[in-house]
C-alpha cells in the first residue's frame, strides 16, 4: 500500500501533484500525507517538498484555512531547483468526507478508482470506480466542460470518466461546465502482479522490498509456519499443497518467480507456468547449470523451445554475484521493475494509439 494511504488518527493534509509543466521532481498524481509531526510518501523532496510541508502544517494550524487550494511553484526562479519546470500542488485537509474516501480507496487493491475534489465553491470530494459510479464521499459530481450530457444516476459524466481512465494515470485540474475547478485524480490499481513461490530467506527478503512498490504479490508455500506474522498490505499469503492450481488461476500477464526449497517442485511449477498462455515474465532461481538441466527436462516434457527460452534463469541483474538474500532481493526486484516499466510503456503506447480524446478543459 502506498504510504500516502496510511491511516492516521491525527489531522492531516493530502498534497497531490496536480499538474507539471516542463521538468519536475515527480509526475502528476504523486502524493504525500502531512500531519503536524510526520509526513508519509514524497512529492519529490527538496525545496518544493519543504514548502509543501510548511503550507500543509500552516493549514492544520489555522481552522479557517481548511478549504482545498492549488498553489503554483516555479521550481527554478522561485525555489532554486534545477528541474526548472512549474509544479501545481493541490492541498486538501483530510476531513470526514475525504477520510471516508481514503478508507475505501485503501481496500481497492485490484480495481481502478479516481477521486474528484472541488477546488472552488461548495465542498465536494468523491471516490468513483472506473465507470464513474460514486463509491464514497459527499457532494455533487461535476459536469465536466465538453460533456454531451449530465449525470443522472449519481455518477460522474462519461466525458470526465474517459478523461481520467483513458491513460489510467491521468491527474489534472479541470473546469466543469460552470467554470468551477476540480482536481481529478486517477488512482489506478497496480498493474503488476507477482506470484512468488517460496517462503524462505530470499522470498522473505523480496517481499520486504516489494512491500513499498506499486504491485500486488501472491506469496505461496506449502509450509504455513514459514510465513511471518505480518506481511505488507500488498501481499497475500497462500499456504497450499497444490501451488500449480494458483498458476492456472492467475490473471493474464502476471509475473512468476519460483524459488522453492525443492527442485522437483520447481520443475512442476515451471511446467505449469510455461504451459499456460499470457505469461508476463517467469524467473527461476538457480545457476546456469540448473538452467541446462531444466531445459533438458522441460523439453522432454513437451514444452516448446521458444517457451523455455523465455524462462529467466539465473535471475537478477548481470554483475551482481552476491548470494546474500538481501542482495539477491535487491537485484531481482530491480529486474522486475525494469520488466514492469517496459510493460507499462507498451500499455501506454497501446492506449495512446486507441485513445478517444474527450473535450475536457484542463487548466492550471
Amino acid at each position: 500500500m502506498a504510504a500516502w494511504l496510511t491511516a492516521v488518527a491525527e489531522p492531516a493534509v493530502l498534497v497531490t501533484v496536480a499538474m507539471v509543466e516542463g521538468s519536475g521532481p515527480r509526475e502528476a498524481g504523486a502524493r504525500m500525507l502531512v500531519t503536524r509531526t510526520a509526513a508519509f510518501d514524497t512529492i519529490g523532496g527538496g525545496h518544493l517538498e519543504l514548502c509543501a510541508v510548511d503550507l500543509a502544517r500552516a493549514m492544520l494550524a489555522d481552522p479557517t484555512a481548511a478549504a482545498p487550494r492549488v498553489e503554483r511553484y516555479a521550481l527554478g526562479p522561485t525555489l532554486g531547483q534545477c528541474c526548472g519546470g512549474v509544479v501545481h500542488l493541490a492541498f486538501e485537509v483530510v476531513d470526514g468526507a475525504l477520510r471516508d474516501v481514503l478508507a475505501v480507496l485503501r481496500t481497492r487493491t485490484r480495481d481502478d478508482s479516481w477521486r474528484a475534489s472541488a477546488i472552488d465553491g461548495a465542498a465536494a470530494t468523491l471516490l468513483l470506480d472506473a465507470d464513474g459510479r460514486v463509491l464514497a464521499g459527499q457532494g455533487a459530481a461535476p459536469v465536466v466542460h465538453g460533456a454531451t450530457g449530465s449525470a443522472t444516476d449519481g455518477s460522474i459524466t462519461a466525458t470526465a470518466t474517459a478523461t481520467a481512465t483513458a491513460t489510467a494515470t491521468a491527474t489534472a485540474i479541470v473546469r466543469d461546465a460552470a467554470g468551477r475547478r476540480w482536481l481529478l485524480d486517477a488512482c489506478p490499481a497496480p498493474r503488476a502482479h507477482l506470484l512468488l513461490f517460496g517462503a524462505g530467506h530470499v522470498g522473505a527478503a523480496i517481499v520486504r522490498v516489494l512491500g513499498d512498490l506499486s504491485c500486488t504479490v501472491s506469496w505461496i508455500d506449502e509450509r504455513e509456519d514459514m510465513f511471518p506474522d505480518g506481511v505488507p498490505a500488498n501481499v497475500t499469503v497462500e499456504a497450499t499443497d497444490t501451488p500449480e492450481a494458483l498458476v492456472a488461476a492467475a490473471p493474464a500477464g502476471a509475473s512468476y518467480l519460483v524459488l522453492t526449497h525443492s527442485h522437483a517442485l520447481d520443475q512442476r511449477l515451471a511446467e505449469a507456468i510455461l504451459a499456460r498462455a499470457h505469461v508476463g515474465w517467469f524467473g527461476l532461481i538457480g545457476s546456469a547449470t540448473k538452467r541446462v538441466q531444466f531445459e533438458r527436462r522441460l523439453g522432454a516434457r513437451g514444452i516448446a523451445p521458444q517457451r523455455i527460452a523465455a524462462m529467466v534463469c539465473p535471475i537478477g541483474l548481470p554483475g551482481i554475484t552476491s548470494k546474500l538474500p538481501a542482495a539477491i532481493a535487491a537485484s531481482v526486484c530491480a529486474q522486475l521493475l525494469m520488466v514492469w516499466e517496459a510493460q507499462d510503456q507498451q500499455r501506454r503506447q497501446h492506449q495512446q494509439h486507441h485513445r478517444h480524446r474527450p473535450g475536457t478543459t484542463v487548466t492550471p
